[in-house]
């Protein structure tokens, strides 16, 4: 099933003395990007996490986070001393820089330092971590099929979006051939009349060197090599729509074609009715693109 690049899920758990929150969500990249964020003590779990996300998920930045707290009452938090020692480092090179830029900075209080991530740590060595590792896995199996059921729900969302925007694609490539259809026989009249005054206006001519050339005019004006093509293009994108698999890489190039089709047929119309055309087909190509940015 299609996937986007777009998803959310989170979950609790609670065991050993622990209770847990899952946050897991994911936004669009050129690649496959995960962000692990679990407590350092519990060895292995980023690595597990980081394999089951691969398995299921293909490209999209990936972001998961997990909150770890003890149930216990009585657990007293113990002061991290080298985190502490680290964060008052840091807290200098900071008020030396703003001074050195003539900034003013607040002072800062003891029950700040304490808020800060780290500095006050609860004794996780109550627990086995290897125990907790594997409840933990456990437990975000359902968090992850809640993730990949999101961005299946927008990926078929998505879908119904593209299809529809190829359909008004194909509506304005068959909009297009019927004025380039219409206009021939108006072009045809005006390279005739061109070339009437041409051979009025000069005594010597080289008619045949003046009829290559309105030729030329008139292969440079046709636009049916870009309508066929743009006929293939949509083809395709039907084809990559209806295929499984992560396809928005491929969507994201045939759209790069689109675009490229569209400027040449602007560019050749040489009437108001088919400028008219192209530019609302690159206008709904644009829409287009901006949506598969979207597509696993």
């Amino acid at each position: 099933m299609r996937q986007s690049m777009t998803g959310f899920a989170s979950g609790q758990g609670e065991a050993m003395g622990l209770t847990w929150s899952w946050d897991l969500r994911s936004v669009n990249a050129r690649g496959l990007d995960i962000r692990v964020r679990v407590p350092d003590w519990i060895d292995g779990l980023e690595q597990v996490l980081r394999a089951l996300i691969s398995k299921r998920v293909a490209r999209g930045s990936v972001t998961v986070s997990l909150r770890l707290q003890s149930t216990g009452a009585d657990v007293v938090q113990e002061l991290n001393e080298a985190q502490l020692d680290r964060v008052l480092t840091a807290m200098l090179r900071i008020e030396a820089e703003a001074m050195a830029r003539g900034l003013s900075l607040t002072a800062s209080s003891a029950a700040d330092l304490i808020t800060v991530r780290g500095v006050m740590d609860a004794p996780q060595q109550q627990s086995d971590p290897a125990e907790v590792r594997t409840a933990l896995v456990s437990d975000f199996a359902p968090v992850l099929d809640s993730f990949i059921a999101s961005r299946q729900s927008e990926g078929a969302a998505l879908v119904d979006v593209l299809r529809g925007q190829v359909d008004q694609i194909a509506e304005l490539v068959a909009q297009a051939d019927r004025v380039a259809e219409a206009r021939k026989d108006e072009q045809a009249a005006r390279l005739h009349s061109a070339m009437a005054r041409i051979l009025d206006a000069q005594e010597s001519v080289d008619e045949q060197r003046v009829a290559q050339e309105l030729a030329l005019i008139a292969v440079k004006a046709d636009v049916t090599e870009e309508i066929d093509r743009l006929r293939t293009h949509v083809d395709a994108a039907r084809e990559l729509l209806a295929a499984d698999g992560a396809v928005g890489r491929k969507l994201d190039f045939l759209m790069q074609e689109f675009n490229r089709e569209a400027n040449t047929l602007c560019s050749k119309a040489q009437s108001a009715p088919l400028t008219a055309v192209g530019l609302e087909l690159k206008t709904v190509i644009e829409q287009m693109r901006e949506q598969v940015q979207n597509v696993e």
